[in-house]
């Protein structure tokens, strides 16, 4: 573990130590420019950024699309722009990069925008006609930042697609996408290496909040297999409604867990990013992906549960003794599932009611619910757990706190022992919670009974 521990550090210390922000300290509008190469997902990112200034930062922002050459490409940014609800520069046919980057600057005035983001073509290899014309953009456009759009998955070619990049252009930072692959972060050293240049934000995932700051001790834990307990906690926090947590936890407390709140909880595995993008974030899990497929436990899996849920009738839903064999055979009809299937579900989701109704301590106002989470959190050295069903709250937790998980993840998944076994793999297994979703284990891995 000493041994460990000095190349986790000497990673951080490659990285960067400190993740640094898009700079926005310049007079509106700050031009941002992307660049990179056809297919490593410069749109989609463009997308992401502008929905994260607009609503983390409070900013009016324009996005333009510069290609002429990808069809549908503007059709795409405007597409996006209509999903995320920011402006978009009007299509003109047959005006060239060059004239529209000159015109998105103009209405950004204009409008009274604070930032223009700049989509720019890709092409499938760098060329020279690429590279001019990135310098003729630039020269009339006067960018504050220029970032590189990369695939995190592209290993050694992204060392010289970034090294092209600077030399030519002149990158100001670097977005990382697909970091939610197995490439974990290799990349993410070589680019940083090469450059000099820091890496701004990863992405993870095509959904449009799937994009997070870069953090150079959480890429560290993620290239040594040691997860990213802390990144988890945000993303629980970013994509569960606290309301719904709230009651989720009074339920729990009363007893009570229907169909209805398994498959809230289904869909808030989803919004995190799924079975994949949960395992990879979670500590001594990453490798556990593929054998985890084999055995059919993957993000269709949740698919297929809602499926069956929602092919119920309210009452179904509210009452699972309800389903006979009739029913269950109309069940499957709508949901394009099997009987057996459905009976895995039903057990399933038994063996978590059983569970609630055990820790929620009827007649004692949360009996043994609030002594187990309040006694998680008084080891922890947290305080009172609040807000998301079993998690504390993060807002009010401090720096040192939220290294303290990490630290505790890190044990877990690295020390003498291993993490619990996962039922059924034959492998290390999952913590008994997970952050934010109400129970003490993951939705779809009831394990097996001994």
């Amino acid at each position: 573990q000493q041994v460990v521990k000095i190349v986790h550090d000497e990673l951080v210390e490659m990285l960067g130590s400190e993740g640094e922000a898009i700079d926005l300290n310049a007079p509106a509008p700050v031009v941002i420019m992307m660049v990179g190469l056809q297919g490593s997902g410069k749109t989609t990112t463009t997308g992401k950024i502008a929905k994260r200034l607009t609503e983390r930062q409070g900013k009016k922002v324009l996005m333009a699309s510069l290609d002429t050459r990808r069809p549908a490409a503007q059709e795409q940014l405007r597409q996006l722009g209509e999903q995320t609800g920011v402006a978009t520069l009007p299509i003109v046919p047959g005006q060239d990069p060059v004239a529209i980057a000159k015109r998105s600057v103009q209405a950004a005035k204009l409008g009274g925008h604070d930032v223009v983001i700049l989509d720019t073509a890709g092409r499938t290899h760098i060329d020279e006609p690429l590279m001019v014309e990135m310098a003729d953009i630039r020269k009339v456009s006067d960018p504050h930042e220029i970032l590189l759009v990369a695939d995190s998955l592209t290993g050694q070619d992204a060392v010289n697609l970034a090294r092209n990049f600077d030399e030519r252009v002149g990158i100001t930072g670097i977005v990382l996408t697909r970091m939610d692959g197995d490439g974990r972060g290799g990349a993410a050293l070589s680019m940083r290496a090469v450059t000099g240049k820091p890496i701004k934000l990863i992405g993870t995932g095509e959904k449009m909040d799937g994009l997070e700051e870069f953090h150079p001790k959480r890429i560290a834990d993620r290239i040594l297999g040691m997860g990213d307990i802390v990144s988890l906690v945000e993303k629980a926090a970013e994509t569960i409604d606290q309301e719904k947590a709230a009651a989720m936890a009074k339920k729990m407390q009363e007893g009570k867990f229907d169909l209805n709140d398994l498959a809230d909880q289904l869909r808030q595995m989803q919004n995190m990013g799924g079975l994949g993008g949960i395992m990879g974030l979670m500590p001594g899990m990453g490798k556990m992906k593929d054998q985890m497929a084999a055995a059919g436990m993957d993000d269709r899996m949740f698919g297929r549960q809602i499926a069956i849920i929602q092919s119920m009738t309210p009452a179904e839903r509210s009452n699972p003794d309800l389903l006979k064999h009739s029913r269950k055979k109309r069940i499957a009809a709508g949901s394009g599932t099997d009987a057996a299937q459905i009976n895995k579900l039903l057990k399933m989701h038994r063996q978590m009611a059983d569970m609630m109704k055990a820790m929620g301590g009827k007649g004692r106002k949360g009996g043994m619910m609030r002594g187990l989470m309040g006694g998680m959190a008084s080891k922890m050295g947290l305080g009172g757990m609040g807000g998301m069903g079993g998690m504390p709250d993060l807002s009010k937790m401090s720096p040192k706190e939220l290294e303290a998980l990490q630290k505790q993840a890190e044990a877990m998944g690295m020390g003498g022992g291993g993490a619990p076994k996962l039922p059924g793999l034959g492998g290390p297994g999952l913590p008994g919670g997970l952050p934010g979703l109400g129970g003490p284990k993951l939705p779809g891995m009831p394990g097996k009974k001994k």
